[in-house]
């Protein structure tokens, strides 16, 4: 089955059963005058068009993850987003990154993008590597509104507005 014609809550059409979403910026980043671009920003790029470590004055660094959620009907909707990290694993992850040692790589920090329709900002969560090839997965979480989304299958209607 096919989500053709539907949108999520950004505004973007979702379609096929794997739909991937990505947050360009940190939402913290999103209230800073000139966003990424203010000065002392420091942006490492994976490929020509995406970041996947950032480190913000005043606000800290953030490392590209991503928070896969299973829905009805054998669909995934994975969103792309942001962990704010400390500074010492922001070092640890850039050293790391393209190494045999990425696979091992574990990450405790916060989300640091609401997600429709739980919000969830700043909510604790692990990241780990599942596929060396990939970004990290949002794995596991103290919080219980985070697990249920981690774990649970959700209703295509709920998670997809």
């Amino acid at each position: 089955m096919s989500m053709s014609g539907e949108t999520c809550s950004c505004g973007r059409a979702i379609d096929g059963a794997h739909a991937n979403l990505r947050f360009m910026v940190p939402d913290p980043v999103l209230e800073l005058p000139e966003a990424e671009g203010t000065p002392g920003t420091w942006l490492s790029h994976a490929t020509a068009r995406e970041s996947v470590m950032m480190q913000v004055p005043d606000l800290g660094p953030f490392v590209r993850v991503l928070l896969p959620i299973q829905l009805d009907k054998g669909h995934t909707l994975t969103y792309g987003v942001w962990l704010a990290v400390s500074p010492d694993d922001l070092q640890r992850t850039f050293a790391v990154w393209w190494e045999p040692e990425y696979a091992d790589l574990r990450l405790d920090g916060f989300l640091a993008n609401a997600i429709h329709p739980w919000g969830l900002l700043g909510v604790p969560v692990t990241a780990t590597v599942r596929d060396p090839d990939e970004t990290p997965y949002l794995t596991e979480s103290p919080d219980p509104l985070l697990t249920r989304v981690l774990t649970d299958t959700w209703p295509h209607e709920e998670a997809v507005r």
